[in-house]
């Protein structure tokens, strides 16, 4: 073999390298990465949603769309980050759909009380197809600067306090801080609460000084926050679901190809179909670690107080807030 053809085959070696070397880089930066906010830890529900995403979303963008997670309200509260995405100034985010109805009241269909009969319930609502299609409407019907992609759930929003909730009667007097939403200010009351409304990051501190006696969330909530330290009882009401939704900026929105908003609707069509199963697992493991810590966790309480006072208010509240939240109420009655 000549020396010659060898020089030529070692040219050829370095130049397919740089070649592709440079393919490599310029796919990098070809590469854009986005913003995707939530005032949760990566520990929750909506961090298993957001690698979710954001793995799908680099899948099938063959590494051109980037998700950047920002938990733990690293660019503020949910009210305020909502108001961003609207702005354009945040890409994406999670939401609880009781923040959701700053923007649109009639978001706060999916806290109706005992909506869900339960956790089978739950799952195939926020993943019917019609379920989403008809909140993604009113979305777009009465938001501007925004859209929703997908629902999904962090499972059911439980009463935690000092003190044990196992009837309805137990309630009656106490301060409960509740999500600002019609729903909530109609049925606390009903139910003999009295309510507090305050930031998600305010409630630990007032649980501490009696501010509030009592508060409400999620399992795996509860536990990532530490509220258990202040309010070491949860009581298993169940009396709504942690429904929530991913936003996106209309600004990206409107600035994407028809193949990239392929691309990201089925990343969030992935988020619907996986999360809710995972996030009721991430439920259940935490109340099992939750016992372990000494933290008492009440599975024997009777809901059929609630219950009894809640379901007149089922149709008679969708219905008030607007013919979306009603139809979307029957929608999820009608899932099998």
């Amino acid at each position: 073999m000549s020396k010659a053809f060898l020089r030529r085959s070692a040219l050829s070696a370095s130049a397919l390298a740089l070649a592709l070397s440079l393919a490599a880089s310029s796919a990098q930066a070809q590469a854009k990465h986005y913003k995707l906010a939530y005032d949760q830890p990566v520990s929750t529900g909506y961090g298993v949603a957001g690698t979710i995403f954001a793995d799908k979303l680099k899948e099938l963008s063959k590494g051109a769309m980037l998700i950047d997670q920002y938990p733990g309200a690293q660019l503020g509260q949910e009210p305020q980050v909502l108001q961003l995405v609207k702005t354009g100034d945040i890409d994406f985010c999670f939401s609880a759909s009781a923040n959701a109805a700053t923007l649109s009241p009639q978001a706060g269909v999916m806290s109706l009380h005992f909506l869900f009969r339960n956790e089978d319930h739950l799952t195939k609502s926020v993943a019917d197809p019609a379920v989403v299609k008809a909140v993604r409407d009113m979305i777009d019907e009465t938001v501007q600067g925004s859209h929703v992609l997908a629902l999904l759930t962090l499972g059911f929003r439980n009463i935690y306090s000092k003190k044990e909730v196992k009837k309805i009667e137990d309630i009656k007097g106490m301060k409960v801080r509740v999500q600002a939403t019609p729903t909530e200010d109609t049925m606390f009351p009903a139910y003999g609460a009295q309510i507090v409304h305050m930031p998600f990051g305010n409630v630990y501190t007032s649980l501490q000084t009696g501010v509030v006696d009592a508060a409400e969330n999620g399992v795996n909530v509860f536990l990532v926050n530490k509220h258990y330290e202040v309010a070491p009882v949860m009581s298993m009401t169940e009396h709504e679901a942690n429904n929530n939704l991913l936003w996106i900026s209309d600004k990206l929105w409107s600035s994407l190809t028809a193949e990239q908003k392929g691309w990201v609707q089925a990343a969030a069509d992935e988020v619907g179909r996986l999360e809710p199963g995972k996030a009721l697992e991430l439920e259940r493991s935490s109340a099992t670690k939750l016992k372990s810590m000494g933290v008492k966790i009440v599975t024997d309480v009777d809901k059929s107080g609630f219950v009894k006072i809640a379901t007149p208010y089922l149709e008679k509240e969708a219905k008030a807030l607007g013919p979306h939240a009603y139809k979307i109420q029957q929608l999820i009655g009608a899932v099998k």
